[in-house]
């Protein structure tokens, strides 16, 4: 089984490079994040005649998750236990479904924008809701949550540490964040031999960052041990970041022995 995730940074402006990529790719699951569009506006047509269910979760112009599958979709949830909002508004930032015995969870974690900005301790909140409904989640079924989590989780999963180091995404509660979920049962999937060093998965539009490698690894897998067992690839798709048109984010993918 194949099993994606990707931040395609609004899956309206991106849909042709979404099915291109679904045939080629041919992933079984995909956890899509920062959809920018309404529940309703998600291209279930276009999507749905490549053979896949759609579970969506939007609102409007800003962030949003879906899971999309061609091996079931039951048990949707969207939204975390006792989720935080920011500003008085839930943001639909989280979304889990079972896909033939596999229970998964796309999310888009809240960037943070600066340390002393309210929108830093709401990501901090948010991020003890999601360590919250992963162990409410875990249940014996094989899991894993997969998506943006807007944290690198060391030093080395950025290109250049100095100039982040007064930044959100790589600050010690952030990270310990991501530890708190390792603590209850998660493996990150992907520090395995890759298909290249520095494994990235977003770079920035401006000043050349794809071609120089100037990125980050924000896009992760989070996985238990039946999960995480079962792994017997994984890798960032980089060609799916090239070209005009592309996300500033590409596809992690993991392969697994299901």
């Amino acid at each position: 089984m194949r099993i994606a995730t990707w931040n395609v940074n609004s899956v309206g402006a991106r849909l042709p490079r979404l099915l291109e990529w679904l045939e080629s790719a041919a992933p079984d699951v995909v956890c899509l994040q920062e959809l920018k569009c309404d529940t309703e506006a998600f291209p279930l047509d276009e999507v749905g005649k490549l053979g896949y269910d759609c579970a969506a979760y939007g609102a409007g112009r800003w962030n949003g998750v879906a899971i999309i599958s061609r091996v079931g979709l039951e048990d949707v949830t969207r939204g975390l236990l006792d989720e935080p909002g920011y500003e008085d508004v839930t943001q639909p930032r989280a979304i889990g479904a079972t896909c033939d015995g596999l229970r998964i969870w796309s999310v888009y974690v809240p960037n943070g924008r600066e340390p002393d900005h309210p929108h830093y301790a709401y990501k901090l909140r948010w991020l003890e809701a999601l360590r919250a409904t992963v162990a409410a989640e875990q249940t014996g079924r094989p899991f894993a949550v997969l998506g943006d989590f807007n944290i690198a989780p060391t030093d080395e999963d950025v290109w250049d540490i100095s100039v982040f180091a007064e930044s959100t995404h790589v600050t010690e509660p952030e990270r310990k964040a991501l530890a708190v979920l390792r603590e209850a049962g998660l493996t990150d999937v992907l520090p395995r031999p890759l298909k290249y060093d520095r494994a990235f998965t977003y770079w920035d539009y401006r000043a050349g960052a794809f071609p120089k490698n100037r990125g980050m690894r924000i896009d992760l897998v989070y996985a238990d041990a039946k999960f995480a067992g079962a792994v017997t690839d994984a890798y960032v798709d980089r060609e799916a970041r090239k070209g005009k048109g592309a996300s500033d984010h590409a596809p992690v993918v993991v392969d697994l022995s299901v």
